[in-house]
C-alpha cells in the first residue's frame, strides 16, 4: 500500500514538473517572431538619436471633427458634474 502511494506521489511530482516545462517553454518565443511586419527597421550605427522632428504622414489632418470633439467633450463635463454631486451626497 505504500509502494503505491509513492508511485503515485512520484507521478504526481513528474506530472507537475511536466506541465512547468511546457508553460515555461511556451514563454520563450522569439520576440523578433512578435513584431509587426511593417515596423522600422533599428538603426545600423548604434547610439543614434532617433529622428523626433520626423512626423507620421497626415499628422495636420483632425482625427475627430470639430463639432464632434464639442460634443464629446460636453458630454464629460457633464458627466464630471454628475460624480461631483454624487460625491458630495455620498459623505
Amino acid at each position: 500500500m505504500l509502494a503505491l502511494r509513492d508511485l503515485q506521489k512520484s507521478l504526481l511530482i513528474g506530472g507537475a514538473l511536466l506541465g512547468a516545462v511546457f508553460v515555461l517553454g511556451g514563454c520563450s518565443s522569439q520576440l523578433a517572431d512578435l513584431t509587426p511586419a511593417d515596423a522600422q527597421a533599428h538603426p545600423k550605427e548604434p547610439g543614434t538619436y532617433l529622428p523626433v522632428h520626423d512626423l507620421p504622414p497626415d499628422r495636420d489632418q483632425a482625427v475627430i471633427p470639430p463639432e464632434q470633439r464639442a460634443k464629446i467633450e460636453a458630454e464629460l463635463a457633464a458627466a464630471r458634474e454628475r460624480q461631483a454631486i454624487a460625491a458630495k451626497d455620498a459623505k
